[in-house]
């Protein structure tokens, strides 16, 4: 039984064994930017991690370094925000991923909370399956978590209870729900996060002041440590689930085609 499913928690011995015993990796991602009075700036982050964490034990996969840091320009304007290009960010995660298939890896879920890292993600994940021979699949955990408990927490709001839920279940101490003020008008917000969440039209927001002029709007105040371990554990269950599905899936499509290629 491993101590920890953190890559960077672990000796060599134990991730050598791992990944003869189930080559399956997961990397978070998230972003660093400003989350209001009362969450911190590494939420996106925290989330992806405690996230990857809780469906690598489902799955008994590895979860590898990440950096905290995503693509998030949109944010700029405050303070704590700091964003990387698309290109260092695809640069990061290829780089990962292909160090992780060198020592024995085979399988990678990119497990992401943070919308603005998408396209490069799809550019990354493109990458690593073509150039390093891994199977794939990106999981957007912020989706799922708006699927599931949206209805009941006000949806996915920037710093609303969803996003409280996913920092209380990393770590409580960093939710402060003492200092929640200054949310912005909620209602023109919904209808601009509606707006550029379509599949059809997709505008282009330059700073988020458009969208929440204070930085953020929603209502956590109903979050509590129970409903956030329960959350969690929700998530955890449906995203593993899920994902041994479609990996099972990816096999039975990609290996006929490999044997069809090694025969050319």
């Amino acid at each position: 039984m491993l101590p920890s499913r953190y890559f960077l928690d672990l000796t060599q011995p134990e991730i050598a064994e791992q990944l003869r015993k189930n080559p399956v990796v997961i990397l978070p991602t998230g972003s660093v930017e400003q989350h209001g009075p009362h969450l911190p700036s590494g939420t996106d982050a925290f989330a992806a991690r405690v996230i990857a964490h809780a469906v690598a034990e489902r799955m008994d996969a590895l979860v590898l370094p990440d950096t905290p840091l995503g693509v998030t320009p949109f944010h700029m304007h405050f303070e704590s925000t700091i964003t990387l290009s698309p290109e260092t960010f695809q640069r990061i995660l290829v780089e990962t991923g292909a160090s992780a298939a060198k020592h024995g890896a085979k399988y990678i879920l990119l497990l992401n909370w943070h919308e603005l890292n998408i396209p490069a993600l799809a550019v990354a994940a493109d990458a690593l399956h073509r150039e390093h021979g891994l199977t794939v699949l990106t999981v957007q955990a912020c989706y799922v978590a708006q699927d599931m408990f949206g209805p009941d927490c006000g949806g996915l709001t920037h710093g609303g209870e969803i996003e409280a839920l996913a920092v209380m279940a990393f770590d409580p101490k960093l939710v402060h729900l003492d200092r929640v003020g200054n949310s912005s008008e909620q209602q023109h917000a919904r209808k601009m996060d509606k707006l550029r969440r379509t599949l059809s039209y997709q505008p282009i927001l330059t700073d988020v002041r458009m969208m929440a002029p204070t930085g953020w709007y929603g209502n956590p105040q109903p979050a509590t440590v129970e409903r956030a371990t329960r959350m969690l554990n929700e998530l955890a269950d449906a995203i593993a689930k899920e994902s041994t599905e479609i990996f099972h899936e990816l096999d039975r499509v990609l290996t006929p085609m490999a044997r069809t290629a090694e025969l050319k």
